[in-house]
């Protein structure tokens, strides 16, 4: 699994001239990185002298955090899956009109899901950047600055999955899912952008 390599053998890996790990783990990760820099602000939070009428909520932000970055983890495995199914999509045969019917079928089940998990990575990236503005506020202000690189990663890892799902829309035949997929883009890209300009305009150091 990539997710249990060493860094140096992930970003090994990445180097190399394979398409796995690719971008759309590479965004996992990263959103991984800023899901557990917001938790550890909220940690270097809790029990803290002058911080006390925002214990209950840093503990609640740390669980929500904690639980983001394993669904994280797992998606820097399930991105490069879906891609590995894509691939073994287009190898099926195709010699008969039956075969092509399953390897079209196929393709396009692959699509979608190349499309799919990306877009829950982008998701996850924005809920972040919501508890990293929280430890920002309300969190200790010795940390401050790692909250701030929470929500730059975040926000860069939110992007970069959405090119992953821009990419693998276009080869997708179902205009409804195509439609839902794009809206839900969209929104997220302005929500993110927008964001983050507000959060780090708080930031005072």
């Amino acid at each position: 699994m990539l997710a249990n390599l060493k860094i140096s053998d992930f970003l090994e890996q990445t180097a190399a001239g394979t398409p796995v790990p690719g971008g759309g783990s590479v965004a996992a990760l990263n959103a991984a990185l800023a899901a557990s820099l917001t938790e550890m602000v909220a940690n270097l939070t809790v029990g803290k002298k002058g911080y006390e009428a925002a214990e209950t909520e840093m503990q609640a932000i740390a669980r929500a955090a904690a639980r983001l970055r394993a669904q994280l983890i797992q998606d820097i495995d399930q991105d490069a899956a879906a891609y590995n199914e894509v691939m073994a999509a287009f190898r099926l045969p195709q010699e008969t009109e039956a075969e092509k019917g399953r390897r079209s079928r196929a393709i396009q089940e692959g699509m979608q899901k190349a499309a799919s998990v990306p877009l829950k990575v982008a998701r996850a990236a924005l809920q972040v950047m919501g508890l990293a503005s929280a430890v920002i506020s309300k969190g200790n202000k010795n940390a401050v600055t790692d909250g701030a690189v929470a929500v730059i990663n975040a926000r860069s890892a939110a992007l970069a999955a959405l090119y992953n799902v821009k990419i693998n829309l276009i080869s997708v035949k179902d205009n409804a899912f195509v439609d839902k997929a794009g809206q839900e883009v969209r929104r997220i890209e302005s929500e993110v952008k927008n964001q983050e300009k507000e959060i780090l305009a708080s930031v005072k150091i």
